[in-house]
């Protein structure tokens, strides 16, 4: 498969980038010329910011999983689609083409449709990173169900307000998941977050570790039994759904700056077009290539870049069961060495971690095929880039580093490999099709170079976010309200005096931990569970391998007597409501918060305490009670 629209010199991305603003609407129609359509679309694009509403190749009918699957059988279904490395380096692995996968995408499909699946329904899946979980989700596409993965860290009670939100009828699930030297009892969890649902009518359970589980009669099925039943009754075909360009193609939860976890929409036409074109163009992939993307399909770089942009792209993509140092801090390498991995994309959390064991495990993989580097989560630092560069590179391998969201679908600002420019630290230039733009906190947009500000994008793309489901106006809220006629990032930006972008890091309530993002809300509502929590509040603060730590301010009542077990405690209760991702580094009992005269909590000085940094703390003298700083200050580790 060739890509037409594949950027090939920086005198090409000036000349695209410069057609795609000024030309918006012919820049995409002819990028989407390329996919397959069951009736083309009558409207490139409408749009309001207000609103906001946004529509992408309005009129268009197509459904995604033939531009994933179907297209390439006619050349390419001997391809390996999926590589699939267990978590056990001693198991076998898997290798299943493009024609084995639609296999198996098909006879799923009608094991959905058989259990009662209908276009439109909500079907959760939970499992473990195996090839089920892609498989899971391209069937849901095909019959036009809606797909909602929830990452298998998630609690069981992060799991039932997921549930209740999506009013989702169906889920998916393994008996259990292996996760370096831990098995996790993912079906347990799904039925613990069950208890008290009153929605969920099928629960498809898949055979992973033999761990042993309840099965409801009438409600709990097994996969590989409802897969048997498929072939025998000779189903090995499902017809795609004809689905509009607007049509709902999955619901993936992120947190947000209020405790209850938001529903991000993602649409079929526009994300699948933006997905393959981010992936072609930032990567600069070639056909043949394999492509290790180390995410959890239960986070957006999964879908976005594991499944939907480069099965749609044709490529080879490998999908990886367990952690970067089980059974030793080798294992990626090992990975890249087994399968010749040509491009690797990974997360700043797991390359600084990985730079703490040192390069025994480095020196003796042969590292050789890999011809490009990424980075994605969160802005990855000097040290980790030059290390990243220098010692998994070789210095011969062009680093992108991505910015993107859950909510913008795909890669936003990137250098292109080989293409543009790669600068430590720096993002760099948007994608064709991206208009960034600074404010400062009145609105204003900072005109000129060497400035800083608040990121924000001021034109639509087709790969960005159409709203939060179930509640239209949050979306608005959220995203839209902030700054006039622009989506808000929430990140804080510098441009340098060449007009390269610069991430510098969250500038509203939610933290950036180990890449994902956690809203300091639903951490605090989580603490503020525990018995004798009266009031809490959470920051973040610089962390070593993490990037961000979170530290928790707790006002407890005087009976807790062990200070440090409480601490323990509270953290234990974090992970049971949320998941042990969102669990506080550091816990600081205090006597009371700093808070204005009007209730609200002054983060900022708090944030600056857990920095370190108190020399200078502001103007405190609005305060409640300004004697409380001196007390935090004091009590601060």
């Amino acid at each position: 498969m060739n890509y037409p629209y594949q950027i090939k010199s920086i005198e090409e991305y000036q000349e695209h980038y410069k057609q795609s603003i000024e030309q918006p609407e012919k820049f995409w129609a002819e990028i989407a010329n390329h996919f397959v359509w069951k009736k083309k679309w009558e409207n490139v694009l409408s749009w309001d910011f207000k609103t906001p509403s946004v529509k992408w190749f309005e009129g268009g009918k197509l459904n995604i999983t033939e531009n994933c699957l179907d297209r390439h059988l006619a050349k390419n279904a001997d391809v390996p689609a999926i590589l699939w490395e267990s978590n056990n380096p001693k198991e076998d692995n898997l290798s299943l083409t493009y024609q084995e996968l639609y296999d198996k995408v098909n006879q799923f499909a009608n094991v959905l449709k058989n259990n009662g699946v209908q276009k439109g329904d909500r079907v959760c899946i939970y499992m473990g990173m195996i090839p089920e979980l892609a498989i899971a989700t391209l069937a849901c596409a095909r019959i036009g169900a809606i797909h909602s993965v929830i990452f298998g860290g998630f609690s069981a009670q992060a799991i039932a307000d997921r549930l209740e939100d999506a009013q989702s009828e169906f889920i998916i699930t393994c008996d259990g998941a292996f996760r370096g030297p831990k098995d996790i009892p993912l079906k347990n969890v799904v039925d613990d977050a069950l208890i008290r649902n009153q929605t969920v009518k099928k629960v498809i359970v898949y055979l992973r570790t033999h761990t042993p589980v309840s099965m409801l009669k009438g409600r709990d099925v097994w996969w590989s039994d409802e897969m048997d039943k498929v072939v025998e009754q000779g189903q090995q075909y499902c017809e795609p759904e004809a689905m509009d360009a607007e049509d709902i193609l999955f619901i993936l939860y992120t947190s947000g700056s209020t405790g209850k976890p938001k529903g991000v929409v993602h649409t079929t036409a526009g994300y699948m077009v933006w997905t393959n074109y981010t992936f072609v163009n930032v990567f600069q992939y070639q056909p043949g290539q394999v492509h290790f993307c180390t995410a959890d399909i239960g986070w957006i770089t999964g879908h976005s870049y594991i499944v939907y942009g480069p099965l749609s792209a044709g490529a080879t993509t490998l999908m990886f069961e367990g952690i970067p140092t089980w059974p030793d801090a080798g294992r990626f390498w090992e990975i890249v060495q087994k399968y010749k991995v040509d491009i690797l994309y990974t997360a700043p959390t797991a390359i600084r971690s990985l730079m703490g064991f040192g390069l025994d495990t480095i020196n003796d993989k042969d590292l050789s095929s890999l011809k490009v580097l990424g980075s994605v989560g969160e802005p990855i630092n000097e040290e980790a880039w030059h290390w990243y560069n220098k010692h998994i590179g070789k210095e011969n391998c062009p680093v992108v580093d991505t910015w993107w969201q859950t909510e913008t679908g795909g890669i936003m600002i990137s250098n292109l490999a080989n293409v543009t420019p790669g600068i430590p630290s720096y993002a760099t230039l948007p994608l064709p099709g991206v208009q960034p733009c600074l404010v400062d906190d009145s609105g204003n947009e900072i005109q000129g170079n060497d400035v800083s500000g608040n990121l924000c994008i001021k034109f639509p793309w087709p790969g960005m976010i159409r709203t939060t489901y179930g509640d239209h106006e949050r979306c608005r809220q959220t995203y839209f309200s902030v700054y006039d006629n622009k989506y808000f990032t929430g990140d804080g930006c510098y441009r340098d005096e060449t007009g390269n972008y610069r991430i510098t890091g969250r500038v509203d309530d939610v933290l950036n931990v180990s890449g994902h993002r956690i809203g300091t809300a639903e951490v605090e509502n989580a603490i503020n569970m525990h018995t004798g929590v009266i009031e809490s509040a959470v920051v973040g603060y610089p962390h070593d391998i993490k990037g961000q730590g979170i530290y928790a301010y707790v006002i407890f009542d005087n009976t807790h007597g062990d200070a440090e077990l409480t601490k323990k405690d509270i953290i234990q209760t974090v992970s049971r409501v949320i998941g042990p991702i969102a669990k506080p580094d550091k816990i600081q009992f205090v006597p009371g918060l700093p808070k204005t005269r009007s209730g609200k909590i002054m983060r900022r000085i708090l944030r600056k305490i857990a920095e370190g940094d108190t020399s200078n703390l502001g103007d405190t003298s609005t305060l409640l009670d300004p004697s409380l700083v001196d007390v935090i200050k004091e009590g601060a580790f």
